[in-house]
C-alpha cells in the first residue's frame, strides 16, 4: 500500500489497508487466534528490556496501568458471496497488552525488534502492535473534529489527533485466549462489533457528543506510523450537531483530561495542521481524502 515520507520522521506513515468507499460493520469481520499474538524476540536481553522500560515508566508515572489490547497482525480481503461482488475485510487480531506496547513499540530500542522483511506481519512479529482507532467526524456544518493531546499523555503529547483510542478486549469479556471456546463464531462476531462500538465509545468519551448524534461508523482503512510502527484503524462518521455546540459539549467530556482543546476545522485548515499530526493520524487523514475523492468521482 501507499507510504508517505516526511522531513519529520514522526509524521511518516504507511497505508496498510485502504477502503475508499467505506465498509459498514456487515462487511468487516475478524480472525481472532493465538497464532496472531506477538512472538518473543530471540535476544533474551532485548526481551528483558520490556520489563525494565515498563518499570522505568511506572516510576515516572505511577498512575500507569497494564491493560489487554487487541494486537493487529494483518488482514485479508474476500468477496461476500458468489453473487455479490462487494468485498469484505477480515482483520487478523491476537492479544497483547499496554506493558508490552510500552516496552516494544514505544521503546527507544524499538527498531531492534523489527525483522527485515517486506511482509508487514513478519517485519513486526516481535512488536506488541496494539490496534489503535481513530474517527474522522464531520459536524453538521461540515467541520472536522480535531483534539490537541495533553502534554501528560504517554504517546504524541501536544500533537493534534482525531478522537480515538483502542477497542477493548474486556468490553467483550476477553482477558486471555480460551482453548475451550465453545462459541467461536459468536466470539468473533462480538469482537467485530467491538471494532465499531469501540470507536463510537471513544468519540463520545473524548468529545462529549451523545452517541445518538453520530451516524454508524464506516471503516476507511488502517494506517501505520513509521516511527514505532504504530497501527490504527480509521473510521468515518457524521455528527448532526454543529461545531459551536460540540465545543460546549467538550467541556463536559468524560476523557477530556487526555486532550487540552477541541478544534472544529475546515478541510483546508486541517491540511495546514497536518504536519502536527502523528504519522498514524496523518495516514488517517490520507484515508479520509481517498474516501472523499472516491465519492467525488463516483
Amino acid at each position: 500500500m501507499a507510504a508517505a515520507a516526511s522531513a519529520n520522521p514522526g509524521t511518516a506513515y504507511k497505508l496498510l489497508l485502504s477502503c475508499p468507499e467505506g465498509l459498514p460493520r456487515s462487511r468487516v469481520s475478524v480472525k481472532f487466534d493465538p497464532s496472531i499474538d506477538r512472538i518473543p524476540h530471540p535476544d533474551a536481553s532485548l526481551e528483558e528490556s520490556i520489563g525494565e522500560i515498563w518499570n522505568q515508566r511506572l516510576q515516572q508515572n505511577p498512575s500507569l496501568y497494564n491493560d489487554t489490547k487487541f494486537r493487529y497482525g494483518g488482514h485479508a480481503l474476500h468477496r461476500s458471496d458468489e453473487s455479490n461482488q462487494e468485498y469484505c475485510v477480515s482483520l487478523h487480531l491476537g492479544l497483547t497488552d499496554y506493558r508490552t506496547f510500552v516496552g516494544t513499540n514505544l521503546s527507544p530500542l524499538w527498531e531492534k525488534f523489527l525483522v527485515p522483511c517486506e511482509d508487514d506481519s513478519v517485519c513486526c512479529q516481535h512488536m506488541s502492535n496494539p490496534l489503535g482507532n481513530g474517527a474522522i467526524v464531520e459536524t453538521s456544518d461540515e467541520k472536522i473534529i480535531v483534539l490537541q493531546r495533553s502534554n501528560n499523555v504517554g504517546e504524541s503529547p501536544g500533537h493534534y489527533v482525531f478522537p480515538g483510542g483502542h477497542s477493548e478486549p474486556q468490553e467483550v469479556g476477553i482477558l486471555a485466549h480460551q482453548n475451550d471456546e465453545k462459541d467461536v463464531a459468536g466470539l468473533t462476531e462480538r469482537i467485530s462489533d467491538e471494532m465499531f462500538d469501540g470507536i463510537i465509545r471513544e468519540v463520545v468519551e473524548e468529545t462529549g457528543v451523545p452517541a445518538s448524534s453520530l451516524t454508524e461508523p464506516i471503516l476507511i482503512g488502517v494506517s501505520r506510523r513509521e516511527t514505532n510502527v504504530r497501527p490504527a484503524a480509521f473510521f468515518y462518521m457524521r455528527c448532526n450537531i454543529d461545531s459551536s455546540a460540540i465545543t460546549e459539549l467538550y467541556a463536559r467530556a468524560q476523557d477530556g483530561y487526555e486532550s487540552t482543546k477541541l478544534y472544529a476545522v475546515s478541510l483546508k485548515d486541517l491540511r495546514d495542521m497536518s504536519q502536527r499530526l502523528p504519522g498514524c493520524h496523518l495516514g488517517g487523514f490520507a484515508l479520509y481524502e481517498l474516501m472523499r475523492n472516491a465519492l467525488e468521482s463516483s
